[in-house]
């Protein structure tokens, strides 16, 4: 591997392990557990409405944090094509990170209990905090090696079988906590 091979992949690396890093410091700051309080070894959970949500490295959540990383590449790639590839990288999953603090204040929990499904989130565990940012590193990935056409189909896939699945997705999520509609949230429940 060439010297500018290593640099190349070793940039990226370096922003991915750092805003892990700092997210994983932040949420733990604000008092998060830091995996589950089971005590048990899962890395991945099914269940949405349960104790165990948020609490393990992936959910089924981690699909939308993939989204974020799909739809923030396409949205930086209109609005700033002519920004370098790691400047796009680098915004991206520092949004993401920050969404994580803010997604673990007490403020956002309790809007979550309210409107949405999640009427027993407790916030998200240090691990997944920082795994829904590589997460989002990984819809980054997708979406520069995808193209803009399969990206929206793989976003569009995804968000179908989460509904299907866990009766949530990115969209509904958005809606939910933006502005709740009673229906949507019965049916949800209703699982």
């Amino acid at each position: 591997m060439s010297s500018n091979s290593r640099t190349a992949f070793a940039t990226p690396f370096f922003v991915t392990v750092l805003v892990m890093a700092l997210t994983g410091l932040l949420v733990s700051l604000q008092g998060r557990i830091h995996w589950c309080a089971c005590g048990h070894w899962h890395p991945w959970t099914s269940s949405v409405v349960s104790a165990h949500n948020s609490q393990h490295l992936f959910d089924p959540y981690s699909f939308t944090h993939i989204a974020h990383g799909l739809l923030l590449f396409l949205l930086l790639q209109w609005l700033a094509p002519h920004w370098s590839l790691l400047r796009r990288y680098t915004i991206i999953l520092a949004v993401e990170g920050a969404w994580e603090v803010l997604e673990n204040t007490a403020w956002i929990i309790h809007r979550y209990r309210e409107a949405t499904l999640s009427l027993g989130y407790e916030g998200d565990s240090v691990l997944n905090s920082m795994a829904d940012v590589l997460c989002c590193a990984l819809g980054f990935g997708i979406a520069w090696k995808w193209g803009r056409v399969r990206t929206v189909a793989l976003f569009a896939a995804m968000e179908l079988v989460l509904l299907f699945t866990i009766r949530d997705n990115l969209t509904l999520n958005v809606l939910m906590l933006i502005c709740p509609v009673e229906s949507i949230k019965t049916w949800q429940m209703a699982a």
